[in-house]
């Protein structure tokens, strides 16, 4: 487990500095477009190829994909391992191809199925679709380097893949400041679909000389291993729909959110990417780390290890995500207000952003557990399973909206988001339960106890502590950024010691008890 808790930490690591250039990319978005219409557009156009990217990319191929990988790491030749990869990204990449152009000649009608609303406003819809176009062919290289990131995972080297997304923040953020005042005002926020654009080609440029030097440099070719991807893509089909329900409840929300208040979309795009934040680091860090093991582990039979790390990964995601969770909520406004209440950004949107960033961060220990608790099956290359509970989350985040959008309007999306993935969790436990495969253990239980006891200590803590909103608002952003990180620290610091007092010792998280 030790080996697992450095790789998590590397690539933690690696995905903190892009987190972190995603935090400053957010935040010079914020001071240069606010949350007005035009940001809402492109909003709307990035999260389209975005959502296919999770089809198509770090989604559903790479858990197809990697599980399949691994077995032939693990049992087949290294020509029977460039021939499966030189299989996969001629077809792969014939069929992104296709995809591309149809997203591009089909972007109006793409836009009126993901955000209807656009149609009252005519102007508003032109301008997404000629966003579209040109953000589109993302999809393509974005899959492309996901396909390599999955290739140097699998074989171990997990920061390269990781650091990878740092090109898009900082190409967009290039885009926001030197690119726009190229355009008139009205259409500045065109400058950041050509940013995406650009970032996708750089970032799959940027995995080509790593895959060289491994010896796996995929090279197109049809006479491959048919065989192989045959097995891939039967595996993915189902995939497709299981590890997007997230993003599909998300795409629900970007729809109904069209239909709501101008900067409704903005509000919940600037609180989810506060909550990518931890689920970034640490939930995706873990799942991609767990996954090429658990799969390695199923391939050689050993159920009892694969138990294990399943165990160690469950326990971890419990002492991560509980304390950011309340973090999240506690700090909601001083969050919003230190890193995105200037220029255009106003206070009603900091406290629009508020409510729904603490409505996401409810869910953030599902969103992390479905990760975690898909890559068990995914790795036994059961991609059914996830599927069915899939739905059964889907139709529950829009019955739970349709709940929730009265009375809470922007933040009761959020919600329903946050509550579809604790069912989508729950279910996904209780299947691997049933069959034997993990089942909750008496040490695991004993450290939730102890993370309960010191999240309480923590929160109340800070919620007598804190300074008050209002005092937070006539600070400059200096005194803001100091003071924010103060007070992260100190929940961190009291979360710690409270944990040390309750007899847990960092030793004790390198296996799963």
């Amino acid at each position: 487990m030790s080996r697992l808790l450095k790789s998590t930490r590397a690539v933690g690591s690696m995905t903190m500095i892009s987190r972190v250039f995603g935090l400053l990319r957010d935040v010079i978005l914020a001071r240069a477009f606010g949350a007005g219409s035009g940001f809402d557009v492109f909003i709307v156009v990035f999260r389209i190829p975005n959502f296919l990217r999770r089809l198509f990319a770090e989604g559903g191929f790479s858990q197809a994909f990697v599980p399949i990988l691994a077995e032939y790491k693990e049992t087949r030749s290294k020509e029977e391992v460039q021939a499966l990869l030189d299989q996969t990204v001629a077809t792969l990449g014939t069929a992104l191809l296709i995809v591309s152009a149809i997203g591009v000649f089909g972007a109006p009608l793409l836009i009126t199925l993901f955000a209807p609303g656009f149609l009252e406003d005519q102007d508003k819809f032109h301008l997404a679709a000629e966003m579209l176009q040109i953000t589109f062919p993302y999809i393509l290289f974005i899959s492309l380097t996901a396909f390599a990131g999955a290739i140097l995972n699998t074989y171990g080297h997990f920061n390269v893949p990781a650091f990878t997304p740092v090109f898009l923040n900082l190409l967009m953020i290039m885009a926001a400041i030197w690119l726009a005042p190229y355009f008139a005002p009205e259409r500045q926020v065109v400058a950041l679909a050509w940013g995406v654009f650009i970032a996708g080609i750089v970032q799959m440029a940027y995995q080509v000389p790593y895959l060289l030097r491994l010896g796996f440099m995929p090279r197109p070719r049809w006479n491959g291993d048919r065989a192989g991807i045959l097995r891939v893509f039967m595996l993915m089909i189902p995939t497709l729909f299981a590890v997007s329900v997230t993003q599909i409840n998300l795409l629900v929300d970007t729809m109904m959110a069209s239909y709501l208040p101008e900067g409704s979309i903005s509000w919940l795009y600037y609180s989810d990417r506060l909550v990518e934040f931890p689920l970034g680091v640490f939930g995706v860090a873990l799942a991609t780390v767990i996954l090429p093991n658990l799969s390695a582990e199923h391939a050689k039979g050993a159920a009892e290890d694969f138990g294990k790390i399943l165990a160690w990964a469950v326990a971890l995601v419990f002492l991560v995500s509980l304390p950011a969770t309340l973090g999240l909520i506690i700090l909601s406004k001083p969050l919003i207000t230190t890193l995105f209440q200037y220029s255009e950004f106003s206070p009603n949107d900091m406290l629009m952003s508020s409510k729904s960033l603490s409505a996401y961060a409810v869910g953030l220990p599902g969103f992390i557990l479905v990760k975690v608790l898909s890559s068990a099956f995914f790795s036994r290359q059961d991609t059914a399973t996830p599927v069915k509970i899939g739905v059964v989350a889907l139709i529950s985040n829009i019955v739970l909206i349709l709940i929730l959008i009265g009375p809470l309007a922007h933040a009761g999306l959020a919600l329903a988001t946050s509550l579809a993935a604790y069912i989508n969790a729950g279910l996904l436990y209780l299947l691997l339960q049933r069959r034997g495969q993990y089942k909750l253990q008496k040490p695991l239980l004993i450290l939730v106890l102890r993370i309960v006891i010191a999240v309480v200590v923590m929160s109340v803590t800070l919620m007598l502590l804190l300074p008050s909103i209002d005092t937070w608002l006539h600070w400059n952003f200096y005194q803001r950024v100091i003071q924010l990180v103060l007070w992260v620290c100190l929940g961190m610091l009291v979360y710690a010691v409270t944990l040390w007092s309750t007899g847990l010792r960092p030793a004790d998280l390198g296996t799963p008890a």
